[in-house]
């Protein structure tokens, strides 16, 4: 049967470079990558990631496009241009998907023409341009909209969704409930926890609150078949091997969660 591939995001391996991560990714056996564009020099010049992944074996299967507070210079400030080069981008590189976040507030014309955009986006390409799910910004008094037309992308007309754990968790969600909302609509999923804080906290799987080992078990048992990327924080660990290990005993756990739901559906 077939089974998603599992991803390394590169901004798993935080503060260290994006060549870490394909050196880490071919190492401990991940099927591929997720390039997060504009977290360093490196991850904005696609010939020089293609080398890179070609060098270590590692193909790049998605793109996260440089929308983020962080990454709002990269590649120009023309947003809809940004996301065109997201998707040529995971075209060149053999990929297949391009994550994009809503637009800030602030951003209010492409807002308006958001959910009609990335729909012409996916009908005019055989990429697809997954939505991901974002969350309110909290204080401890006070919720506030960031985005246009919304955060939570389950009323809107968007032919693919990107689930993230520690998003849904910000946002006081449980990522179960959004699947079942969501159907086939979702197509990407970024593997993380949270323990519903405001702030974003990307956890390790297990950690939070998000019964991430149970979401996988019912993805492989119901025939998901999109990818399944670690994007985490591994801030914690003070060594390239503690980050080894890591970063290891989250893909054993991974493969063990998706076995034990590809088992029942047998």
């Amino acid at each position: 049967m077939p089974t998603s591939k599992v991803l390394l995001s590169t901004t798993s391996v935080f503060p260290e470079a994006s060549t870490s991560a394909f050196e880490l990714a071919s190492d401990l056996g991940y099927d591929g990558v997720e390039l997060m564009v504009g977290v360093d020099t490196l991850s904005t010049d696609i010939g020089s990631v293609a080398k890179l992944a070609d060098y270590h074996g590692v193909p790049v299967h998605s793109v996260h496009a440089p929308t983020l507070l962080v990454t709002q210079s990269t590649w120009g400030s023309d947003s809809w241009d940004k996301l065109r080069r997201s998707g040529e981008a995971v075209k060149q590189l053999g990929g297949n998907v391009v994550v994009v976040h809503p637009p800030f507030r602030w951003q209010r014309e492409y807002g308006a023409g958001f959910v009609e955009g990335v729909k012409k986006l996916n009908a005019e390409s055989d990429v697809i341009y997954a939505v991901e799910n974002m969350y309110p910004w909290r204080t401890p008094g006070r919720h506030f909209q960031a985005y246009l037309p919304g955060w939570d992308p389950t009323p809107y007309d968007y032919d693919h969704l990107t689930l993230d754990l520690s998003h849904a968790s910000t946002s006081q969600r449980q990522s179960m409930d959004l699947i079942h909302a969501w159907g086939d609509r979702l197509a990407h999923v970024h593997l993380t926890d949270g323990r519903g804080s405001f702030k974003d906290e990307h956890l390790m799987p297990g950690e939070g609150d998000q019964s991430a080992w149970e979401v996988l078990e019912h993805l492989a048992e119901t025939g998901y078949e999109g990818h399944i990327v670690l994007e985490v924080s591994s801030r914690r660990a003070k060594s390239r091997h503690e980050r080894e290990e890591l970063l290891g005993e989250a893909l054993a756990n991974i493969r063990k969660a998706m076995d034990a739901g590809l088992a029942r559906r047998r």
